[in-house]
């Protein structure tokens, strides 16, 4: 067993993922309406086959070919000389035929004006796409803030689904490129198990109302303690007052943004430093960029506790430069020196490209310290 593993994962192969649910039953459902066709098509082949066997004493592949072509009506004629009982019976054949044949076509035209099989199959597909998804954000409610931020994800390379109970939802996805989208409403059982919430990275919940916002925050974090996940999902959500950010965030959210908030910081910012007004977007927003920033947290089991940051020399060994530290306490304290000190529960914000930075970050989970540093 174990060394079909090891070869299964030196070719990469792996099991074929299966959504939480892949609509089997009410695809089988739409398909119903075709027993009763493909029922007397078998019937009336058996019917045929066994009928000219027995008037003209034909072998069974040669009945079963004339009643196929007689059934069809496609007009190649007898393969044999046929008596004149036997050609009372394939006129009685060709009626009967052609009515299995108008009442099959009557079924399907039925099914497919209705579009509920097309529809069913298009979503079944879906969400096969979906379920091979990873460490993906589930996106919550189609409006102005979804469209802006999709693209930027899909800049980035950012795997998303966007749930919303719109009707024209894949016409909208069409317009606005979405890969990924699930017709429901986002705060349901059914919807959080279609966007495959349970490998997801986080949840983000971007409706305009707020108690829209709160169902999905209460359903994902109850979703969570369910499967008892052991990384608790990224929760991010908008508001448009700040008592409104503050109920948000005491009900799960681990983010709210205030649009309105961030649009009068960005314009003070830029009224008092024009010239600063692309960096944001040129260094800190794009994926592939030489510059990176973000806050990493030490863990309490890092060989980094009180030790001061001259110690650590992270700078020295990832070149990443450590502009701000912040302590259990939320107390930020910007351009540490080299003796200020590590506690537990403190976090680094750093600046450095995507990789010195991710190289920062195994250095600090490690229990030991590296050997590396003793020579840097």
């Amino acid at each position: 067993m174990q060394l079909l593993k090891k070869i299964q994962k030196i070719l990469h192969w792996r099991r074929p993922v299966k959504p939480e649910i892949n609509l089997n039953t009410q695809l089988y459902t739409q398909l119903a309406p075709f027993r009763l066709p493909l029922i007397l098509t078998v019937l009336m082949m058996m019917f045929g086959t066994l009928g000219y066997i027995a008037i003209d004493g034909f072998t069974l592949m040669d009945a079963i070919y004339q009643t196929g072509i007689t059934f069809t009506t496609v007009g190649f004629g007898e393969i044999a000389p046929i008596s004149d009982a036997g050609r009372i019976f394939t006129i009685t054949l060709i009626i009967l035929g052609f009515g299995v044949f108008s009442f099959a076509v009557g079924i399907l035209v039925e099914v497919l004006n209705k579009g509920d099989l097309i529809n069913t199959i298009k979503e079944r597909k879906m969400l096969y796409n979906v379920a091979r998804l990873k460490n993906h954000y589930v996106i919550c409610h189609h409006n102005d803030y979804t469209v802006e931020l999709t693209q930027q994800f899909r800049a980035n390379h950012i795997p998303f689904v966007v749930v919303d109970p719109d009707e024209d939802l894949d016409k909208i996805a069409k317009k606005h490129n979405y890969p990924y989208f699930i017709k429901e409403e986002p705060h349901t059982e059914i919807a959080l198990a279609k966007s495959h919430l349970s490998s997801a990275k986080g949840i983000i919940t971007l409706s305009k109302n707020i108690a829209d916002n709160i169902a999905v925050i209460a359903s994902a974090r109850l979703h969570e303690k369910e499967i008892k996940r052991r990384r608790p999902y990224f929760i991010m959500t908008n508001a448009a007052t700040l008592s409104d950010i503050e109920k948000l965030k005491k009900l799960g959210a681990d983010s709210v943004v205030s649009p309105t908030k961030l649009m009068a910081q960005r314009m003070s910012a830029v009224s008092q430093r024009p010239e600063m007004e692309n960096i944001l977007e040129e260094f800190l927003y794009k994926k592939d960029t030489p510059l990176d920033i973000e806050e990493i947290k030490i863990p309490s089991h890092s060989w980094c506790i009180f030790k001061k940051l001259k110690e650590v020399n992270l700078a020295g060994f990832t070149k990443v430069n450590i502009v701000g530290i912040r302590d259990d306490k939320d107390r930020f304290v910007p351009m540490p020196d080299g003796d200020t000190l590590v506690m537990q529960g403190s976090k680094l914000l750093l600046i450095g490209s995507g990789e010195s930075i991710r190289a920062a970050k195994k250095v600090v989970r490690k229990r030991e310290k590296p050997r590396e540093l003793q020579y840097v």
